[in-house]
């Protein structure tokens, strides 16, 4: 969506199969709507793909 990045976002994954990436969320009609005419400001699903979010976490 608008404010994110989708390449950074852990719900944007790749699909082996169509060689394309997808988001992974399931949009209800209102939030799809919103989407589709660029009129939301931001993916209230949106969550960086951060690969070292978890060891940071441990030390």
């Amino acid at each position: 969506m608008a404010a994110s990045n989708c390449d950074t976002c852990v719900n944007y994954e790749y699909d082996e199969d169509d060689e394309s990436y997808y988001c992974m969320v399931n949009l209800d009609e209102d939030e799809m709507y919103r989407f589709l005419t660029g009129t939301q400001q931001s993916c209230p699903y949106y969550r960086l793909d951060d690969e070292y979010g978890v060891v940071r976490h441990q030390i």
